[in-house]
């Protein structure tokens, strides 16, 4: 068994005449749980692992997201090395400035520059010589908040890109400026698969992005504009490790770029268990203790994954037909274009009339699930995934085989990675996003019954992959020496 230490261990220095000199690194990012919270456990995972760090979180606030709120305020109270800096407030982007989320969230995050150089300008003054002395070894920003780049170059500030994606999203983002002329106009103009670097196969174009299938959208335009700023940065930190991604990571050492650390699995294992309806979780934990080992099927679709009610019935009629233990995490559908999801207000209302009654001795419907906790129990066998990356990662740490049911953002290509790529999960869809085709319940039922009774070489590989995603972060593994590249490449040479 290995025993990887406390997230917030540290070793303490025994020598009392010893000054440590301190830096501050400074993050920011797209103001969405699943882009912070990786954010957020990397500067932790940085901070661990060299004593010099401190962090500095600069947020964004969004009315729309009280989610992200919740959850600054939670992890605010138990970081160590870590300081949560709350960004003033700018005018929203007006209506006719943007056509998307993307658009939207892009625009907003570029109003908020001024604060962003008023905060690292203030981090280095003199004044606020905190940490002796107030010196920002870097900036590090996410993959949509590249207009980030301006203001660190403005202050001579190193800036790097965290990439919370997968690295063969990364190589897609990195080459999507040469596949522009390839990619349909449209949704479905064109069946001709691409030659990515960082995929060993060729790429159906259904399998990208929503906003990318559209490039008479904003969305397309502001994915295109994020993506040819990638290479201004002075290093590439990505969620994912070496023994998962071989093949995306050697593609992108070869490429002219900045250089490339994986540093992952960076996982929040608590999730929302410690910071969302603690009540919800007790429940849900003594119900799984009562359940036998592996017979529990998890559905959940993401922080800001939902389906239509027709699609939910279908999931309902299959669940009930499979005849497995389940946990269904189900949410409505965000009232307006920049809204989320919500749980529901009634279950009931939401489900076939019976389906609570005849399933009462089955299973358990939810609204938002400690997603991590559940997948840690030792009774979770199956795990129908939205294949966000945040899930999979937890999901290959677990060792608890997904299988695939791509809703929105990069997903549908981490699907596709997922099964044709790295044969780590079972089909159901690769393709599905919203206004597609529904799942019947038929195809649920059957693909259920395989996660659950077959697929055994896949859940082989994920349970060699749960060894692997564990021994990369002990000393000597592919990401902690990653880690310790990117810590020198942070210290300022004095």
């Amino acid at each position: 068994m290995i025993t990887l230490p406390p997230r917030n261990q540290t070793q303490p220095n025994t020598n009392k005449n010893f000054t440590m000199t301190k830096f501050h690194v400074v993050f920011i990012s797209t103001p969405g749980i699943g882009n912070l919270v990786p954010l957020v456990e990397f500067a932790q995972l940085l901070g661990n692992h060299d004593r010099r760090f401190h962090a500095t979180i600069l947020i964004i606030n969004m009315s729309q997201r009280p989610i992200v709120k919740t959850y600054i305020q939670s992890r605010a109270a138990t970081c160590t090395n870590i300081s949560f800096l709350h960004l003033p407030a700018v005018d929203p982007p007006s209506p006719d400035q943007y056509r998307s989320s993307m658009g939207y969230i892009s625009l907003l995050i570029q109003n908020h520059k001024t604060h962003v150089k008023n905060a690292l300008t203030n981090l280095v003054s003199p004044e606020s010589d905190e940490f002796n002395p107030g010196r920002v070894a870097g900036l590090f920003v996410d993959m949509f908040c590249t207009s980030m780049i301006d203001v660190a170059n403005e202050l001579d500030i190193p800036c790097y890109l965290f990439f919370a994606s997968p690295a063969t999203f990364l190589s897609f983002m990195l080459h999507l400026p040469t596949l522009d002329a390839q990619i349909p106009t449209e949704f479905g103009d064109s069946d001709t698969e691409l030659s990515i670097p960082g995929f060993a196969n060729s790429v159906p174009p259904l399998v990208l992005p929503t906003a990318v299938l559209n490039k008479k959208g904003d969305a397309y335009y502001w994915y295109l504009s994020h993506a040819r700023r990638y290479t201004e940065t002075k290093g590439i930190v990505v969620n994912t490790f070496e023994e998962l991604e071989p093949h995306a990571l050697s593609s992108l050492a070869m490429s002219p770029m900045p250089r490339v650390y994986p540093i992952g699995p960076v996982l929040d294992l608590n999730g929302p268990a410690q910071w969302h309806d603690p009540t919800r979780y007790e429940i849900v934990m003594r119900w799984l203790d009562d359940q036998p080992t592996s017979s529990v099927v998890l559905l959940s679709f993401g922080s800001m994954g939902s389906l239509s009610g027709p699609q939910v019935r279908e999931i309902a009629f299959g669940l009930e037909r499979a005849g497995f233990r389940f946990i269904w995490a189900l949410r409505d559908p965000p009232k307006s274009q920049l809204d989320l999801p919500s749980d529901p207000a009634s279950v009931d209302d939401v489900l076939p009339n019976g389906f609570l009654e005849r399933t009462c001795k089955l299973g358990l419907v939810f609204g938002l699930v400690p997603q991590a906790k559940i997948l840690a129990h030792p009774a979770i066998g199956g795990f129908v995934s939205h294949c966000g990356w945040n899930s999979i990662l937890e999901s290959l740490w677990y060792g608890v085989p997904i299988a695939t049911w791509p809703i929105y953002a990069e997903q549908q290509m981490n699907a596709f990675e997922m099964v044709k790529e790295l044969g780590l999960a079972i089909e159901i869809r690769l393709d599905y996003r919203e206004g597609s085709d529904l799942v019947l319940a038929e195809e649920v039922e059957r693909s259920i019954k395989h996660l659950m009774n077959g697929g055994d070489v896949v859940r082989a590989r994920v349970k060699e992959m749960r060894e692997k995603s564990r021994m990369v972060l002990l000393e000597n593994g592919s990401s902690y020496q990653a880690l310790g590249a990117l810590t020198e490449k942070l210290v300022p040479k004095i």
